[in-house]
C-alpha cells in the first residue's frame, strides 16, 4: 500500500527510503501494533516499543514476497544460516529506521489533514474499480478482509504520509549546479584510445617443464586440492502429472452436466447495485441510531440526504450513500445477504449488522445473470474436467507411491511397479553435484535425513513442483577422501604449469612495460608479441580488464604511450598502450535533465541515509532478541 502511495514521488531515494511498508505488511501485520504484552519487544526505539510479533510479521512478509521472486533460490539462500541471520536483521533495521523518522517528523510538528487522507486513500491502485475510479466495495472488501476498520486504516495511512512529508522535505531540498553537472559529463563520457598486446597463458603454460619432484611435492603440500567428496548411488522414482491430462477421457454428458451444474459461471453472474447507511459500532447505541435512521426512512424520509448527513462511510455519503456495482462473495456476508434478499428497486431493508456496523440497504438496479451457450464454453469445460481428471489419478498415484515406498522401505521397484514407472539410478555423485530433480533443496534436504543417509531408507514423497514428486533412496556411499597422487598426478601437472606459464607471462609483460615507458622497443621486437590496432573504449566495454586498467592509466603526455598491464578471466596477460585520452565535446547540461534527476538522487539518497543514522545515534536504540530466534 505505501509503496502504491509512492508512485507520484520521482525520486529514487525516496522510493528506496520509503519502502519500509509494503502493502500486505499494513494489512497483514497490523496485529503486532495492535497487540500488546509482557512478552520482551524485538527491539526499543526511544520510548517505543517494536513487538516481536510485528517483526515476525514482517519478516514473514518480505520473505513470501522474496520467494515468489526469487523462488528456489531464495530457498537455498535461507537454508545458510549466516544468510538467514543477515536477512532477518536487515528486516529489523527497516522497522528500526521507520520508527525513528516517525519519531523525528512527530517532534517537527507535521500533520497530515483528514481531507489528503482520504483523497490518498481515493487514489490507491488497490482500490480502483473497472471503471477506473475509486470502488468503495474494493475497499470495504479490503479491510474487512483483514480485521481492519476504516478508521484504523486512515489512521496508518496518516502515519505514512506524515513520514513521507517529513523526507520529502529532505530530499526536495537537493539541487545540482551546471558545472558540477558538465564536469561529470565529461568525466562519463570520456574515452581513451588504446592498442593491446596480448601474452596467452596457454602457450607460456606449455612452455613450462615440471619435474616429477615438483609435482609430488606439490601434491603433498596441497592435499586439500584433490579431495574427492563424499558420493552416493541414489535410486529414485518420479511422478509427474505432465501428460496424465492428454490422457483424461471426458465425455459429452459429463462436459454438459457440468456446465449445467455451474452455468453461473461461465457468463456475467447477478450484479447488484445498492445504496446504504452505515452507523458505525457493535453496540446498544449503534444499533439504536440505525433503527432511528430507518423511522425516519419509512416516514418519507429522502435516503440520499440521510445518507450525506448521517452515514458514516463518508466515502458513498458524498454520492448520497451509492456503492459501485458488485457480485456475490465480494461483500460482507450479512450485508451480502441482506442486499440479495432485496427484490425490487427502491426497497430499503431493515437494519443490518455487518462487521463494519450497522446498515440500511437501498436496492437501486439489479443486472441478471447471463450465461453463455454450452457450445461457446464447451472446449474450456473439456480441458477443465481433463485437469480434474489428471489431478485425481495424479493424487492417487502420488497416495499410492508414498504408501508402498513406506511399506517396502528397502527398496523402490514395488513402488515403481504401483504407478507404472521406472527406478532411476546415479553412478556414484556429490550432493553438490546432483542435477535435474535430484537438485531440488527439497530432495537435497530429504537425502540429509538420518534415515535415508545412514539407514538406507526410502524417503517420504517429496513434492517438488505442483503434480511432480519423487522419493528417493540411497543405494550405496563412500566417504570423502585424497585422491591416490596416481589419479591425480595429470591435474597436479596442469596446476603447475599454469602457474609457471603465469608467473613468466607476468614477467615479460612486466619487463616490456618498463622497457616501453623508458622508450626501448628491443625487448618488444626480441619477443615476437605486437600491438593490434588502436581502438576507441569507454567505461562501460566489453573488454573490462582493458577498460578498468586504461581508465587508470595517465593521460600520454608529449604523443608519448603510456604502458600497463592487466591479467584477463582466462590468465591471459594483455599489455596495455594508452595513446590519448578524448573528451567529449562541451555540452551545456539543463538543471531539468535526467542527468541532474539522477545527480540530485543519489545526493538524496546519501544524505538521507545519513540522516537516518545521525537519528539512530541520537536515539536510545535497543535490540532484544538475536535476528536468528524463532
Amino acid at each position: 500500500m505505501m509503496e502504491r502511495l509512492r508512485e507520484g514521488v520521482n525520486s529514487i531515494a525516496v522510493k528506496i527510503i520509503l519502502s519500509l511498508i509494503i502493502f500486505s505488511f499494513v494489512f497483514a501485520g497490523v496485529g503486532g501494533y495492535l497487540a500488546s504484552g509482557s512478552v520482551q519487544p524485538a527491539a526499543t526505539v526511544g520510548d517505543h516499543e517494536i513487538s516481536r510479533s510485528q517483526f515476525e510479521q514482517a519478516y514473514q512478509n518480505e520473505r513470501a514476497q522474496m520467494q515468489a521472486q526469487a523462488g528456489d533460490i531464495f530457498t537455498t539462500l535461507l537454508s545458510d544460516p549466516v544468510y538467514l541471520a543477515q536477512f532477518r536483521q536487515n528486516v529489523l533495521d527497516r522497522l528500526v529506521n521507520q520508527v525513528v523518522l516517525d519519531q523525528e517528523a512527530d517532534s517537527l510538528g507535521l500533520r497530515v489533514s483528514d481531507e489528503q487522507i482520504k483523497q490518498a486513500i481515493r487514489e490507491m491502485p488497490a482500490f480502483i474499480g473497472s471503471t477506473g475510479m475509486f470502488d468503495n466495495d474494493l475497499y470495504l472488501a479490503a479491510l474487512r478482509r483483514n480485521g481492519l476498520t476504516p478508521d484504523q486504516f486512515a489512521e496508518y495511512v496518516r502515519q505514512d504520509m506524515t513520514r513521507e512529508q517529513y523526507i520529502n522535505a529532505l530530499v526536495n531540498s537537493e539541487f545540482a549546479l551546471e558545472g558540477e553537472l558538465e564536469s561529470l559529463y565529461k568525466l562519463e563520457g570520456q574515452t581513451r584510445v588504446v592498442r593491446t598486446l596480448t601474452l596467452p597463458l596457454s602457450e607460456f603454460a606449455a612452455k613450462a617443464n615440471i619435474t616429477d619432484e615438483q609435482k609430488k611435492a606439490y601434491y603433498e603440500q596441497n592435499p586439500s586440492e584433490f579431495v574427492r567428496p563424499e558420493q552416493f548411488k541414489i535410486s529414485y522414482v518420479e511422478l509427474s502429472g505432465d501428460g496424465i491430462a492428454d490422457g483424461a477421457d471426458v465425455t459429452e454428458e459429463q462436459a454438459k452436466a457440468y456446465y449445467e451444474a455451474n452455468k453461473a459461471n461461465y457468463g456475467a453472474a447477478e450484479k447488484r447495485k445498492v445504496s446504504h447507511i452505515m452507523i458505525q459500532g457493535d453496540d446498544a447505541d449503534a444499533k439504536q441510531k440505525a433503527e432511528a435512521v430507518l423511522t425516519e426512512l419509512n416516514n418519507g424520509a429522502d435516503f440520499a440526504e440521510l445518507a450525506k448527513s448521517r452515514s458514516d462511510d463518508t466515502f458513498s455519503a458524498e454520492q448520497g450513500g451509492q456503492l459501485d456495482w458488485f457480485d456475490k462473495g465480494v461483500m460482507d456476508p450479512a450485508f451480502e445477504e441482506a442486499a440479495f434478499a432485496l427484490n425490487n428497486k427502491g426497497d430499503i431493508s431493515g437494519v443490518v449488522q455487518s462487521d463494519f456496523g450497522f446498515h440500511i440497504i437501498k436496492l437501486d438496479d439489479i443486472k441478471p445473470s447471463q450465461a453463455k451457450p454450452f457450445a461457446d464454453v464447451r472446449d474450456e469445460i473439456v480441458a477443465q474436467l481433463g485437469q480434474q481428471q489428471a489431478a485425481e489419478k495424479y493424487y492417487a498415484l502420488s497416495t499410492e507411491l508414498a504408501e508402498k515406498a513406506f511399506e517396502m522401505p528397502d527398496n523402490l521397484e514395488d513402488a515403481a511397479n504401483a504407478v507404472t514407472s521406472q527406478v532411476k539410478k546415479t553412478d556414484f555423485v556429490s550432493l553438490s553435484d546432483l542435477s535435474g530433480v535430484l537438485a531440488s533443496p527439497a530432495v537435497l534436504q530429504a537425502l540429509q535425513q538420518p534415515e535415508v543417509r545412514e539407514d538406507g531408507l526410502n524417503s517420504d514423497i517429496i513434492e517438488i513442483a505442483p503434480e511432480h514428486s519423487v522419493v528417493v533412496r540411497i543405494d550405496d556411499s563412500r566417504p570423502e577422501t585424497v585422491l591416490p597422487y596416481e589419479e591425480v598426478e595429470a591435474q597436479v601437472a596442469e596446476r603447475l604449469q599454469r602457474q609457471e606459464g603465469e608467473k613468466a607471462a607476468e614477467a615479460l609483460a612486466n619487463s616490456l612495460v618498463t622497457e616501453l615507458n623508458e622508450g626501448n622497443t628491443a625487448g618488444l621486437d626480441a619477443s615476437g608479441y605486437n600491438f593490434g590496432a588502436e581502438q576507441e573504449l569507454g567505461r562501460v566495454s566489453a573488454e573490462r580488464a582493458v577498460a578498468q586498467l586504461a581508465f587508470t592509466m595517465a593521460a600520454p603526455a608529449d604523443g608519448k604511450a603510456e604502458y600497463g598491464f592487466t591479467r584477463e578471466m582466462n590468465g591471459d596477460v594483455v599489455v596495455v598502450a594508452l595513446d590519448a585520452v578524448k573528451e567529449p565535446k562541451s555540452e551545456e547540461i539543463s538543471l531539468q535533465s535526467q542527468m541532474a534527476d539522477r545527480v540530485i538522487n543519489t545526493t538524496a539518497n546519501m544524505d538521507l541515509s545519513s540522516i537516518v543514522e545521525q537519528l539512530k545515534e541520537n536515539t536510545e536504540v535497543t535490540y532484544s532478541i538475536e535476528p536468528v530466534e524463532q
